[in-house]
């Protein structure tokens, strides 16, 4: 009988499970099982890897289905990505995503059905690496800028930690406009823009507030 997998990397402290869980349950999937790692990076660590990602590929066959947060978290890079999402699709594993609720069908009817598919695996994967690139440099600048003023006054608590910039950081990048991205993450939308568009200073916050 056909089943479905939620798949989660929590890299962080910041990040939580139960969140990701819920949030993909809120958005109507149902699972038989879920499996997580949990302390993994994704940007160094491929899929098959990790102590329970590997799991995967044992667990998954013809007619399953793997559902995943985005499509970040089946890889370190376009080309580790591409790879995992491709191989799971020859076995007739269909490939869903909670953010912009997207579905990769390993059963395709026809060619051109097929080569849409590849398209937008290719371009999703890549801007999973843009964004996991923009973000390390904005967390480095982040620190840097903290570091260099100790004994500053902290400001104003975020109203957002690491886990929320990050989500806000996926929707924006999937295609999400800033509003719909404010409601969906619970702030601001003037927060959302300042995520968006002074990444840096963002970082900067969360760094001298440890958060």
């Amino acid at each position: 009988m056909p089943k479905t997998i939620f798949y989660a990397r929590v890299s962080t402290a910041d990040q939580n499970l139960d969140h990701q869980v819920a949030q993909a349950e809120s958005a109507g999937f149902a699972f038989d099982r879920v499996i997580a790692d949990e302390g993994v990076s994704g940007v160094s660590t491929p899929l098959a890897d990790r102590p329970q990602g590997k799991r995967l590929f044992d667990l998954l066959s013809e007619g399953d289905t793997l559902v995943v947060r985005w499509v970040d978290r089946l890889g370190r890079n376009y080309q580790d990505v591409s790879d995992t999402i491709r191989q799971f699709l020859r076995e007739g594993v269909t490939i869903k995503t909670v953010i912009n609720g997207l579905t990769f069908d390993g059963t395709p009817s026809d060619p051109m059905q097929e080569a849409v598919r590849d398209a937008l695996i290719g371009f999703m994967a890549a801007s999973a690496q843009a964004q996991a690139e923009a973000t390390k440099e904005a967390q480095r600048a982040g620190i840097e800028a903290a570091k260099a003023k100790p004994g500053r006054y902290r400001g104003t608590k975020p109203s957002y930690d690491r886990a929320k910039m990050e989500t806000v950081q996926n929707l924006l990048t999937s295609g999400e406009n800033v509003s719909a991205t404010a409601r969906a993450t619970g702030l601001t939308r003037q927060t959302v823009l300042r995520i968006r568009d002074r990444p840096e200073e963002a970082e900067a916050a969360l760094a001298r507030w440890g958060l």
